[in-house]
């Protein structure tokens, strides 16, 4: 049984990261998730790990994600995190508690990192087209000659 939840976390771990294809804040997730999960256990029974697997995705998400997505990801991290736990341990006991925390941590995590770059793609595109269609074009000034009575009369007073 002890190998079996091994392989079942590891594997859990992957399936995280391959859900939105940013790697470290899936890995991070599911790291903080696991840990998370297990530490709250230990302190405060079931209600404890869902806390910990919350606290412990949004953590490992953050620090995993870009600079940018930081919050995005933490989000994710810690819903998918305690999500993962409660639904988890509802389907397969103390060890489906671990691989629905490191699953939901390390999906939410990815997730939020991902929806995080595109909203932002989406935003930069917006602001591009905004600038580059709707009444701000750039015209080339014309160059006038200077003229006038100041031009082509003698200033010195005789």
């Amino acid at each position: 049984m002890k190998y079996f939840s091994i392989l079942m976390l590891s594997l859990s771990l992957a399936s995280g990261t391959a859900l939105a294809g940013t790697s470290e804040a899936g890995v991070g997730g599911a790291l903080g998730g696991v840990l998370g999960a297990v530490v709250g256990q230990q302190v405060g029974g079931n209600t404890g790990a869902a806390i910990g697997a919350g606290v412990g995705g949004a953590a490992g998400s953050a620090v995993g994600a870009d600079r940018r997505n930081r919050t995005e990801a933490a989000i994710g991290g810690a819903l998918g995190g305690a999500g993962g736990n409660v639904i988890g341990r509802q389907v397969g006991g103390s060890t489906g508690a671990l691989i629905g925390a490191a699953l939901g941590g390390g999906g939410g995590g990815a997730l939020g990192n991902y929806y995080g770059n595109k909203s932002r793609y989406d935003d930069d595109r917006r602001h591009y087209r905004d600038d580059h269609h709707h009444g701000h074009r750039h015209h080339r000034h014309k160059r006038h000659k200077h003229r006038g009575w100041h031009h082509g009369h003698d200033h010195d007073d005789d």
